[in-house]
């Protein structure tokens, strides 16, 4: 496989604009040929995405989705820049597959990692730690144990960083962005809201 190095990878973000991982496989799909790689982020739809991150998106669609045995329910806003944008088919389809997503096992809690509450992080954090501590692992060891388990537990529950269940080779961030270069604005879910029966998690 060709090396690539940090700067081709920040040549093509600068260019495009798509995230680092992304450029970096491009770069490494196209064997570090620059044009070729903005070729097949275009092809993807992932160029220019982080270039729309700053605008307002103020329109969009409200949505809802039922379980077939009732016991799960879900709503969910989904924003776009423009009106337009959301009466589009490839837009409502998007917002019914985040809502699906959303009601399925995956079960987000909340919508983005700033969003988890410090003393749940806390909590957590204090279990690994003595977990890690009773199994005999060594206090330099526990650190790097506790902080994996932190950014899998978060990945596990902030609803961006789920491997979509339609598709989990993406994350539900990944699919936005990628509607988002297709319709060429920017698009990003707003709140949800997970009903449960017996309970619900209100984001």
């Amino acid at each position: 496989m060709t090396e690539i190095s940090a700067a081709q990878v920040k040549e093509l973000r600068e260019r495009t604009g798509a995230g680092m991982m992304d450029c970096k496989r491009a770069l490494e799909e196209a064997g570090g040929d620059l044009e070729k790689a903005i070729e097949l982020l275009r092809e993807k739809g992932l160029a220019s995405v982080a270039k729309r991150a700053g605008r307002e998106a103020n329109q969009g669609l409200i949505d809802s989705y039922i379980h077939f045995n009732h016991t799960v329910g879900v709503l969910v806003e989904v924003n776009s820049e423009t009106d337009f944008v959301a009466n589009t088919e490839q837009f409502r389809q998007l917002v019914k597959d985040i809502a699906l997503h959303i009601a399925s096992p995956a079960a987000p809690r909340w919508l983005r990692r700033e969003d988890v509450p410090d003393d749940v992080v806390a909590q957590e954090e204090h279990i690994w730690r003595v977990q890690a501590k009773e199994s005999g692992k060594p206090d330099p060891v526990i650190g790097k144990i506790v902080e994996g388990k932190r950014d899998a537990y978060l990945k596990d529950h902030v609803l961006l960083e789920q491997p979509f269940v339609k598709d989990d080779g993406k994350t539900i961030q990944q699919l936005l962005d990628e509607v988002g270069a297709q319709v060429g604005e920017k698009v990003a879910v707003r709140r949800f809201v997970r009903y449960k029966l017996g309970g619900s998690d209100d984001v």
